[in-house]
């Protein structure tokens, strides 16, 4: 058995499908965890989403996907709470037949994902954890958004834009010396004086976990002890990674999609 960690698709459904091929994912035995934004910016959104419904069927709990900030996009779109957005490649799955399921089937997703791969801890989420959260800080948390999201009220959550918890779990990148957040997305390297990763801030959130990430392009694929990051910008013309976690095999597929 393999776990394997996928990360943001962004509809980009050919290079996904060729990916998955390369490292022939054994639906059967294998894990496979994705760090969110399936949708959008890339040209097939529908196509990325009946796979994810389907592979889960028939992978159960071994297939995992968290909730990404074009994820929450789309679920606000489908009800009527957000307007298109520059670049947004949505109206398939919003025209589709099937969409509202598929949207409802997203918004089921969680925030967070926490698993095992022999004496190795990981924790699944789109962009970051906010300093000082523990493990059980930071599934608490997860669990209140994700209880707001599928509860039959998700608006307020949807509209917000200062709900902390999931500003760290679907849009962190950089972080002031005051652990505030910043809206730089280049190259941290590239970033103005007094900023930071979220992390390399301690004391970093969730001890004693490989933070598995998506969500920042600029900081590209990343292996660390304590980080895999696996944006490597397939919507932007990179692309799309995959890292075994039993020994950090990486797999890729450059954009095959056409963008």
């Amino acid at each position: 058995m393999a776990t394997w960690a996928i990360g943001d698709v962004h509809g980009c459904f050919r290079t996904l499908e060729a990916l998955i091929e390369r490292i022939d994912l054994d639906v059967t035995r294998d894990r496979l965890w994705m760090v969110g934004d399936l949708v959008n910016r890339g040209p097939s959104s529908l196509d990325v989403l009946r796979w994810a419904r389907v592979l889960e069927e028939e992978m159960g709990d071994r297939f995992q996907v968290v909730l990404g900030n074009h994820d929450l996009h789309l679920i606000a779109r489908r009800r009527g709470l957000a307007s298109a957005r520059p670049g947004d490649t949505l109206d398939d799955v919003l025209e589709a037949a099937d969409g509202p399921d598929l949207v409802e089937w997203l918004r089921r997703r969680p925030f967070i994902h926490f698993g095992s791969t022999g004496d190795d801890d990981f924790v699944l989420v789109h962009a970051g954890l906010l300093p000082g959260w523990s493990r059980r800080d930071a599934a608490m948390a997860a669990r209140r958004l994700e209880r707001q999201l599928q509860g039959p009220d998700p608006e307020r959550l949807l509209h917000s834009r200062d709900d902390e918890a999931l500003a760290a779990l679907t849009r962190m990148r950089m972080l002031d010396p005051d652990a505030g957040f910043h809206d730089h997305s280049g190259a941290p390297e590239a970033a103005p004086a007094g900023l930071s990763p979220w992390f390399e801030v301690e004391p970093r959130g969730c001890p004693g976990h490989t933070a598995i990430t998506g969500h920042w392009a600029a900081l590209g694929m990343r292996l660390r002890p304590d980080l895999i990051a696996l944006d490597s910008g397939c919507v932007w013309g990179g692309r799309l990674t995959a890292v075994r976690l039993e020994d950090r095999r990486v797999a890729q597929k450059r954009v095959a999609d056409p963008l």
